[in-house]
């Protein structure tokens, strides 16, 4: 297995990863996720594999088929009134394959993630996960990432 960054023709095989992340979204909060949609057009994702500023990493076999995805953003709030001007690189979306778990997949392009950050300058690597997403909470406490800060809500 080697990373690289993903291209035009991953984008079916991407898809069907999306697809796999919004069900496990779906089933845990079916209040804000709709069934069976998809995350992004196809135009979409053929526009941010073109964005340099929203860098895609894509774990592969040695046949070049996508075992998961690492979808990134740069972040950098300039003369912000209160944040300091560092660089983060938001990891938006993470997914291995639900069939190809357990092999440290997703350890692999985690760390190819923090290794581009550190290339590129970056004070920190940031994302969000799900509550009702334990199996990828445990996943980043494993990773050793800690909370930053916590979203709420209460439904009315």
């Amino acid at each position: 297995m080697s990373v690289r960054m993903a291209k035009e023709t991953d984008i079916p095989r991407i898809h069907e990863l999306l697809s796999q992340v919004a069900l496990v979204h779906h089933k845990g909060r079916p209040d804000l996720f709709k069934y069976g949609q998809r995350k992004y057009t196809d135009e979409q994702l053929t526009a941010i594999l073109k964005d340099q500023q929203r860098p895609i990493f894509a774990a592969v076999d040695e046949n070049d088929c996508l075992l998961g995805y690492a979808f990134c953003i740069f972040q950098q709030h300039v003369n912000d009134n209160i944040l300091t001007d560092i660089r983060t690189l938001y990891i938006d979306d993470l997914c291995v394959d639900e069939e190809k778990r357990g092999m440290h997949i997703g350890k692999t392009l985690y760390q190819a993630v923090l290794d581009f950050a550190r290339k590129e300058g970056c004070y920190n690597v940031t994302l969000n996960v799900w509550s009702c997403n334990e199996s990828a909470m445990r996943f980043y406490e494993k990773c050793g990432l800690k909370p930053q800060k916590v979203g709420m809500e209460v439904i009315l």
